[in-house]
Protein backbone atom coordinates (compact mmCIF):
# COMPACT_ATOMS: atom_id res chain seq x y z
CA UNK A 1 0.00 0.00 0.00
CA UNK A 2 0.99 3.31 -0.95
CA UNK A 3 -0.01 5.63 2.53
CA UNK A 4 0.76 9.25 -0.05
CA UNK A 5 -2.43 7.89 -2.02
CA UNK A 6 -5.74 8.06 -0.57
CA UNK A 7 -7.43 4.04 -0.25
CA UNK A 8 -3.38 2.55 -1.43
CA UNK A 9 -4.56 3.08 -4.96
CA UNK A 10 -1.43 4.62 -7.36
CA UNK A 11 -3.03 6.64 -9.29
CA UNK A 12 -2.64 6.83 -13.38
CA UNK A 13 -3.01 9.82 -15.53
CA UNK A 14 -4.86 8.89 -18.57
CA UNK A 15 -3.42 11.86 -22.02
CA UNK A 16 -5.47 12.01 -25.30
CA UNK A 17 -3.76 13.65 -28.28
CA UNK A 18 -6.67 15.62 -30.30
CA UNK A 19 -6.03 17.95 -33.61
CA UNK A 20 -7.42 20.80 -35.50
CA UNK A 21 -6.67 23.39 -38.14
CA UNK A 22 -7.20 27.29 -37.26
CA UNK A 23 -5.98 30.44 -38.14
CA UNK A 24 -5.88 33.47 -36.10
CA UNK A 25 -3.95 37.01 -36.21
CA UNK A 26 -2.09 38.08 -33.22
CA UNK A 27 -2.94 41.36 -32.72
CA UNK A 28 -4.48 43.13 -29.31
CA UNK A 29 -6.92 45.76 -29.42
CA UNK A 30 -5.08 47.83 -26.73
CA UNK A 31 -2.13 48.50 -28.75
CA UNK A 32 -1.60 50.94 -32.22
CA UNK A 33 -1.30 49.14 -35.03
CA UNK A 34 2.57 49.88 -35.06
CA UNK A 35 2.42 48.67 -31.17
CA UNK A 36 1.26 45.34 -32.40
CA UNK A 37 3.38 44.75 -35.26
CA UNK A 38 6.60 45.33 -33.53
CA UNK A 39 5.55 43.34 -30.72
CA UNK A 40 4.05 39.99 -32.60
CA UNK A 41 5.92 40.57 -36.12
CA UNK A 42 5.13 39.03 -38.57
CA UNK A 43 2.11 37.30 -36.54
CA UNK A 44 0.09 40.44 -37.23
CA UNK A 45 -0.32 40.07 -40.49
CA UNK A 46 -4.10 41.59 -41.05
CA UNK A 47 -5.32 38.17 -42.83
CA UNK A 48 -3.62 36.25 -40.00
CA UNK A 49 -2.32 32.82 -40.51
CA UNK A 50 -3.39 29.39 -39.88
CA UNK A 51 -1.69 26.11 -37.90
CA UNK A 52 -2.40 22.43 -37.93
CA UNK A 53 -2.56 22.36 -33.89
CA UNK A 54 -2.20 19.10 -31.56
CA UNK A 55 -3.33 19.10 -28.16
CA UNK A 56 -2.20 16.60 -25.68
CA UNK A 57 -4.88 17.02 -22.47
CA UNK A 58 -4.06 15.00 -19.56
CA UNK A 59 -6.61 13.28 -16.70
CA UNK A 60 -6.84 11.39 -13.40
CA UNK A 61 -9.17 8.43 -14.27
CA UNK A 62 -11.45 8.96 -17.46
CA UNK A 63 -10.28 11.01 -20.76
CA UNK A 64 -12.67 13.94 -21.80
CA UNK A 65 -12.26 15.65 -25.38
CA UNK A 66 -13.75 18.51 -26.98
CA UNK A 67 -13.54 19.67 -30.43
CA UNK A 68 -14.76 23.60 -30.31
CA UNK A 69 -11.68 25.35 -32.25
CA UNK A 70 -11.34 23.03 -35.15
CA UNK A 71 -11.43 24.52 -38.86
CA UNK A 72 -12.41 27.86 -37.01
CA UNK A 73 -11.14 31.22 -37.27
CA UNK A 74 -9.78 31.76 -33.62
CA UNK A 75 -10.76 35.81 -33.70
CA UNK A 76 -13.70 35.75 -35.75
CA UNK A 77 -15.56 32.31 -34.48
CA UNK A 78 -14.82 31.47 -31.19
CA UNK A 79 -16.10 34.55 -28.77
CA UNK A 80 -13.59 33.91 -25.96
CA UNK A 81 -10.36 35.49 -28.64
CA UNK A 82 -12.79 38.79 -29.16
CA UNK A 83 -10.95 40.40 -26.61
CA UNK A 84 -8.02 37.83 -26.12
CA UNK A 85 -4.88 37.57 -28.54
CA UNK A 86 -5.14 34.08 -29.78
CA UNK A 87 -1.57 33.17 -28.76
CA UNK A 88 -1.12 29.60 -28.14
CA UNK A 89 -1.24 30.30 -24.23
CA UNK A 90 -4.27 31.49 -24.63
CA UNK A 91 -5.90 28.51 -26.68
CA UNK A 92 -4.35 26.28 -23.79
CA UNK A 93 -6.30 28.68 -21.41
CA UNK A 94 -9.54 28.37 -23.34
CA UNK A 95 -8.87 24.07 -23.77
CA UNK A 96 -8.46 24.35 -20.08
CA UNK A 97 -11.45 26.28 -19.20
CA UNK A 98 -13.64 24.40 -21.09
CA UNK A 99 -12.84 20.72 -19.69
CA UNK A 100 -13.14 22.12 -16.62
CA UNK A 101 -16.74 22.86 -17.19
CA UNK A 102 -17.24 18.92 -17.95
CA UNK A 103 -14.72 17.47 -15.59
CA UNK A 104 -15.20 16.72 -11.63
CA UNK A 105 -12.93 19.14 -9.49
CA UNK A 106 -9.04 18.01 -9.42
CA UNK A 107 -9.33 15.20 -12.50
CA UNK A 108 -7.87 17.90 -14.84
CA UNK A 109 -4.65 17.54 -14.95
CA UNK A 110 -2.47 19.75 -18.03
CA UNK A 111 -3.46 20.26 -21.39
CA UNK A 112 -0.65 20.64 -24.01
CA UNK A 113 -0.99 22.20 -26.99
CA UNK A 114 1.53 22.07 -30.16
CA UNK A 115 1.13 25.40 -32.43
CA UNK A 116 4.36 23.47 -34.51
CA UNK A 117 6.49 20.27 -33.76
CA UNK A 118 8.58 22.64 -32.16
CA UNK A 119 6.46 25.40 -29.86
CA UNK A 120 4.65 23.62 -27.62
CA UNK A 121 2.91 25.00 -24.52
CA UNK A 122 1.69 23.17 -21.26
CA UNK A 123 -0.90 24.67 -19.23
CA UNK A 124 -1.95 23.50 -15.36
CA UNK A 125 -4.35 25.66 -14.61
CA UNK A 126 -1.45 28.26 -12.58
Amino acid sequence: MNAAIPGGRRRARVSRLISFSASHRLHSKSLSNEENLKLFGKCNNPNGHGHNYKVVVTVHGEEAIIKPLDHKNLDLDVPYFADVVSTTENVAVYIWENLQKFLPVGVLYKVKVYETDNNIVIYKGE
